[in-house]
């Protein structure tokens, strides 16, 4: 039995990299299931594995066991909506990529995206893309708001530049000697900025659609990629939409970090949804501006998706 790193996914075969460095394909022999859940990927990138040697000269594997996770990023499956989705495991923060123009914000996914991290409570950071594209009177003033809004409840935002370099060396900082999950929209240019950070990584790129200005998905599977400098990233495939069937309404309540440090003032403490409850101190924020009615807006439309879903199918995916 070998002890190695899963560094790359394609669905039904896994690079698990070995602690003497080399690499071995690998599949899967047995059933390993998430407590819990279900879930169309057993084996996430970082997982920390047991193989065992199938051919010395092919260099494959059999992935006998999995070693206990640290933290793991999940998502409903974008196909089975009923199933979860292992992005990676074992990571020491999350960045998401976002961008103001080309193509236009969608600053809900921020908020999507946090929800999918903060339960882990694994640190993210908030990048946002194209700088050079940003002009001063209207998309720097819409950055400076939301870096703003969200340095307040303590995330970390940057402002980058693939084409220029603006913020890439502070962004490289962020990543020293870390393991990152790295995940962004279609067309937000991820992949162009981590060629940027490490050119030899040579990610596969695609321009935005012209039919529909869109981004193209370029990235298939989930990968780990050594930094130079220091430490992994984990680029993921583009993500069009975030959905939360396996969450309950307090979920969501609970992982809206700024709602749930001012919950113990609410009249019904942390069973309260800060909706339409008497006595509630969140909302009290909000009319006082201590906490943003942007996340607020975007909380709401969050409980209002898991609220419609009927009970059966929030708790499909569950043992």
């Amino acid at each position: 039995m070998l002890k190695g790193t899963v560094t790359k996914s394609t669905g039904s075969w896994y690079d698990v990299k070995a602690e003497d460095g080399t690499t071995y394909k690998s599949r899967i022999i047995g059933k390993f299931r998430l407590k819990g859940k279900k879930i169309t990927n057993p084996v996430a990138v970082g997982d920390q594995v047991a193989i065992e040697i199938e051919d010395n000269e092919e260099n494959t594997g059999l992935i006998k066991s999995i070693f206990p996770r640290e933290n793991f990023v999940i998502r409903q499956s974008p196909r089975k909506k009923h199933e979860m989705h292992l992005l990676a495991s074992n990571v020491d923060q999350a960045i998401v990529i976002m961008t103001i123009k080309q193509p236009n914000l969608k600053q809900g996914f921020i908020d999507r995206f946090l929800l999918m991290t903060e339960p882990y409570e694994i640190p993210t950071i908030i990048v946002f893309n194209k700088a050079d594209l940003y002009d001063e009177e209207n998309d720097r003033a819409i950055y400076g708001g939301l870096k703003a809004i969200y340095n307040d409840i303590g995330y970390k935002v940057l402002l980058v530049s693939a084409i220029t370099g603006e913020g890439i060396e502070e962004l490289k900082a962020v990543l020293k000697d870390k393991t990152t999950l790295i995940a962004g929209q279609s067309g937000v240019g991820k992949s162009t900025l981590v060629n940027n950070i490490q050119p030899n990584l040579t990610l596969r790129t695609q321009d935005l659609s012209g039919h529909t200005g869109k981004g193209q998905h370029t990235t298939t599977f989930a990968e780990m990629f050594t930094l130079v400098f220091g430490g992994n990233i984990i680029d993921t495939p583009g993500i069009k939409t975030l959905g939360f069937n396996h969450l309950e309404l307090l979920d969501v309540a609970h992982n809206f970090r700024e709602f749930f440090k001012t919950s113990p003032a609410c009249r019904f403490g942390g069973n309260c949804l800060h909706r339409d409850e008497p006595g509630c101190a969140v909302k009290e924020a909000i009319e006082e501006g201590i906490i943003s009615e942007l996340r607020y807006i975007n909380y709401l439309t969050l409980l209002e998706e898991v609220e419609e879903q009927n009970y059966w199918e929030r708790h499909k995916g569950k043992v």
